[in-house]
């Protein structure tokens, strides 16, 4: 387990559990990476995943696994996972003290 500073809401770590209810394989852990691209420059990426990379930062909340890998982390560190449903649809957010700007929809952002 990591001890490094990324926090994960309890909405977020709900709709975790309940995608591995889903997928019908609880040992699946969510992995949050950046990528570039998108219209403010780099973009978030989410995705199940049933392994974890030697370099992995892993974080084990309240039952659940995410992983990121090291050079992500380094733009999510002090940060916080959410999810959130509205009329838009329903997603994990990023709250990233860490961006300087955000593109409408929230799903990039800019250093």
């Amino acid at each position: 387990m990591s001890r490094h500073l990324l926090h994960v809401t309890i909405t977020a770590i709900n709709r975790i559990k309940k995608l591995l209810v889903i997928k019908k394989n609880l040992q699946l852990k969510l992995r949050i990476y950046i990528t570039g691209g998108g219209c403010s420059g780099f973009q978030y990426g989410f995705e199940l995943d049933k392994f974890i990379k030697n370099d992995d930062i892993h974080i084990i909340k309240s039952g659940i696994e995410i992983i990121v890998d090291p050079v992500s982390f380094q733009y999510l560190h002090g940060g916080k996972i959410d999810y959130i449903e509205d009329l838009e649809g329903s997603k994990f957010i990023v709250i990233n003290p860490n961006a300087q700007t955000t593109c409408g929809c929230g799903l990039s952002f800019s250093i």
